[in-house]
């Protein structure tokens, strides 16, 4: 599954493929920001480990991902 994250004063966003289900993510992201110190800590496909301070956090975007889309059509 893709999330995409917006950290605020960051020009870019994160773009993690996440082998969790939507359900536990959105708990993840819920629980990050409902507490002011808490952190966003979230494993992507690969075992690497990313870490977004939950008051800085812009925008949570959880989606499927695209798979099958290469070359032209």
């Amino acid at each position: 599954m893709e999330v995409k994250i917006g950290v605020q004063h960051a020009p870019r966003e994160l773009l993690i493929e996440s082998g969790e289900d939507q359900e536990t993510v959105e708990k993840q992201v819920v629980e990050a920001l409902a507490s002011d110190g808490q952190v966003l800590a979230l494993t992507d496909s690969k075992g690497r480990r990313i870490v977004v301070p939950g008051n800085r956090i812009a925008y949570v975007e959880i989606g499927g991902g695209v798979s099958g889309n290469v070359g032209f059509r």
